[in-house]
């Protein structure tokens, strides 16, 4: 595992006074992803009942995506569907990034701190680089339907066999196979780029979104290769949490998730100034008080 400022380092400059530390980035190896995924596994077998709770809407919409192909006129856009889920997947792992910082950090994780992420000074920022990712998801749909109507037109498949040998044996097919992948590898990288740490960084550091996206970029320019890797990685094990009928994706989600925040600690030289901050515990209120308890000053006046 790379040690802080061991390698190449490069840092951003800082703007305006008083500004908080420039990230410092570092040059990782590979070995570095493996240590990322390995501590992203022991977060989870720490708090697995909290993470596929986060992660149930992904094997649910999952279900639910197949269960439309029975109409056959999104069969076509089945597998973008799938593969778009590593577009939106940083955002919807926000909650996982919060409970990996609070186990580093010494606290016990919760499904209520995941949940407090939406209380973070910058949840605002994060929810604009979200929008972003929403936007290159949508329009990533819109673009692998006009490539399937420019090869195969508005015909619509009879069935999934019919579908199949269109795809695998003819002619069309690979070359919607080819340009399709191609296409697709574009919206993906555009992802990793702007997102690969950009999530935890501003969940660490309240950074702003452009900053975070900033970082984000200078980093994989930085790390290509392990980059590169990384974005391999998550898309096979996609892939393989598609299987079966997306149910792995309970498991691969918030593996992904937890691994992603191990991963911007690898990158990025850990700030010397932070200090964890564990949000307030709410007072627990008992239902037999209720419902008084919607009214605490008069219990306070009763004291």
């Amino acid at each position: 595992m790379a040690t802080p400022y061991q390698g190449n380092v490069t840092s951003m400059t800082q703007s305006g006074e008083g500004a908080a530390s420039a990230p410092v980035i570092r040059t990782i190896g590979l070995s570095d992803l493996h240590q990322a995924l390995r501590l992203g596994w022991e977060d989870f077998k720490a708090v697995p009942s909290h993470a596929i709770i986060l992660c149930l809407i992904y094997p649910v919409l999952g279900i639910v995506l197949a269960r439309t192909v029975h109409g056959y006129s999104v069969l076509p856009l089945l597998f973008p569907l799938a593969a778009g889920f590593a577009l939106l997947g940083p955002f919807a792992a926000i909650g996982l990034y919060e409970m990996s910082r609070r186990r580093e950090d010494g606290g016990e994780a919760s499904a209520w701190d995941a949940i407090q992420v939406f209380r973070s000074p910058s949840f605002g920022a994060m929810l604009g680089v979200g929008t972003i990712l929403f936007a290159l998801f949508v329009t990533w749909i819109a673009t692998a339907q006009a490539i399937y109507t420019a090869v195969f037109g508005y015909a619509i498949a009879a069935d999934i066999p019919d579908f199949a040998g269109r795809v695998l044996t003819t002619p069309q097919g690979w070359w919607l196979i080819v340009v399709g992948c191609s296409v697709g590898f574009l919206f993906a990288l555009v992802a990793l780029c702007i997102s690969v740490v950009a999530f935890p960084m501003m969940l660490d550091r309240q950074a702003t979104a452009g900053e975070a996206m900033v970082t984000s970029m200078r980093a994989v320019a930085q790390n290509p290769v392990p980059m590169a890797a990384w974005g391999l990685i998550v898309a096979v094990l996609l892939v393989l949490g598609t299987i079966p009928f997306f149910l792995g994706l309970a498991v691969v989600i918030p593996l992904l998730g937890h691994a992603t925040w191990h991963l911007y600690r690898e990158v990025i030289v850990k700030d010397p100034n932070a200090r964890p901050v564990f949000p307030e515990p709410r007072e627990r209120k008992p239902a037999a008080d209720f419902p008084a308890n919607l009214f605490p000053w008069r219990r306070s006046d009763r004291g």
